[in-house]
């Protein structure tokens, strides 16, 4: 992985992956995290191409998902901006929560563990334990 940095912008860039994936994800978080705050302005396609050596299509393409989820508007003749509205930010954090855990609890569904493993899983590792060592599983 390759860090690079556009303005106040930073990605990790992993080349084996498609990057327009890679900026949307990161930027969502970023947004979502508050890292970059509500109402600011984005680099521009063209700036942010430049910056991370890559085609402006790549950028364009994810900037198109980021407006389709209401994260970004775009202003005529001023460019791109983060959504000023929290409840958006706070809609989109809720959803990306809500996928991850899906996420999660499948993978661990995978491994053939229940609810309860789970659980006692979490439980281990907010309580400081780590699964070597810890409580007999």
């Amino acid at each position: 992985m390759e860090e690079q940095r556009a303005g106040s912008l930073r990605f990790l860039i992993d080349f084996s992956q498609p990057l327009y994936e890679q900026i949307l994800n990161q930027v969502r978080s970023s947004i979502a995290k508050g890292e970059i705050e509500m109402g600011s302005k984005m680099p521009s396609v063209r700036d942010l191409a430049q910056e991370l050596r890559m085609n402006p299509n790549t950028v364009m393409r994810a900037y198109q998902e980021l407006e389709r989820d209401g994260l970004t508007e775009k202003r005529r003749g001023l460019g791109t901006y983060v959504t000023s509205s929290s409840e958006r930010v706070d809609s989109f954090r809720e959803q990306l929560a809500l996928t991850y855990i899906d996420q999660f609890l499948g993978q661990m569904s995978s491994l053939g563990l229940s609810w309860e493993d789970v659980q006692r899983y979490i439980g281990s590792k907010q309580n400081g334990k780590d699964d070597e060592g810890g409580e007999g599983a």
